[in-house]
């Protein structure tokens, strides 16, 4: 454990964003989960509909640096190509 006090400091503001991070990123999956199951169910404007709300919440977390943009950007267009594939 940290002695110093701007060690300490630091290691708490560590943990906060730590959090912050994992929320951010249990959110991204489960934009994912959702738009796969709408795909699963075969309701195809609703899986249009809930891909574009995904999209904004991939886009969002990637801005903040959470994952890489190029991991955001595999992930929307596997879910594109899913989405396409319905027809």
């Amino acid at each position: 454990m940290a002695n110093i006090a701007s060690a300490k400091k630091r290691a708490r503001q560590a943990e906060l964003r730590r959090q912050h991070n994992t929320s951010l990123r249990s959110r991204l999956r489960s934009a994912v989960r959702d738009v796969r199951k709408a795909i699963t169910a075969g309701d195809k404007q609703s899986a249009r509909t809930v891909f574009q709300r995904a999209a904004g919440v991939i886009d969002s977390i990637a801005d903040k640096n959470i994952i890489h943009k190029n991991t955001a950007a595999r992930h929307k267009s596997r879910l594109a190509a899913r989405l396409k594939a319905m027809a």
